[in-house]
């Protein structure tokens, strides 16, 4: 199961001191409301939203106001519009491929912003599907413990499977199918070693090379400009190089 980690480079992840803690405050509140509309508002009931508390967390979100985003999703009223998730696909200059991930209550307002975001840079919106296959769904992992053995002792103990697994000095990075979260989650648990960071995200198959600095910067731009989006939640591409 041992190879190359992706870990270090699996996408663009939001930053929290280059922006507004409003703002961070507002995109966690989402990705909460989004986790309790699609399952249960008990995070012991919902992977999900232990998931999405878990990154409000680490994004200095104070717990009573993942308390209250939890109670207002799970009590929408009238006034409350729901959130729905939405990706748009598309290319940036040099044929580089882009998912974008949001949260939404308005996707007829949200996708005209996404395309001229592309368009801006030089890149374009496709249809649904023209480069999601170039992606999986993972689940990953990044424990404090500096031996591969160990940790994949305590998931063959558990029934946990992974697909890599790869030290990183000090750390084990794990990856994973999605649907082996909660358990290599329990299972890293019961063996006590200890959750650095973990997440449910997209990684390429292949990456494409980009050598050109002009096209590396306008593929930054692009990606900085969908990252600030207030809707955007992640930002994944295949680039390889330049960044």
């Amino acid at each position: 199961m041992a190879g190359h980690s992706h870990w270090a480079n699996i996408k663009h992840k939001k930053g929290v001191n280059d922006r507004a803690k409003a703002k961070v405050l507002a995109r966690m509140g989402k990705l909460i409301a989004i986790a309790v509309q699609l399952g249960s508002p008990k995070p012991e009931e919902n992977p999900r939203l232990r998931l999405a508390i878990q990154k409000a967390r680490a994004s200095n979100m104070p717990m009573d106001a993942i308390e209250r985003a939890i109670k207002k999703a799970a009590g929408i009223g009238v006034g409350d519009k729901p959130m729905s998730e939405v990706s748009y696909e598309g290319y940036a200059p040099g044929g580089v491929a882009i998912v974008v991930d949001a949260l939404t209550d308005n996707r007829h307002r949200t996708a005209p912003e996404i395309k001229k975001l592309f368009e801006r840079a030089g890149g374009a919106i496709g249809a649904p599907g023209c480069v999601a296959w170039q992606f999986k769904d993972v689940s990953v992992f990044l424990v404090d413990c500096p031996s591969e053995d160990q940790v994949m002792e305590a998931l063959l103990a558990a029934d946990a499977d992974a697909t890599d697994i790869v030290r990183e000095g000090d750390q084990v990075a794990i990856t994973a199918a999605t649907q082996q979260y909660d358990a290599i989650g329990q299972a890293l648990g019961k063996a006590k070693l200890a959750v650095a960071n973990s997440d449910l995200t997209k990684i390429p198959d292949n990456r494409v090379l980009v050598t050109d600095a002009g096209i590396a910067r306008q593929i930054n731009d692009l990606v900085a400009a969908l990252d600030e989006h207030p809707d955007v939640q992640d930002v994944f591409t295949n680039m390889d190089g330049g960044e």
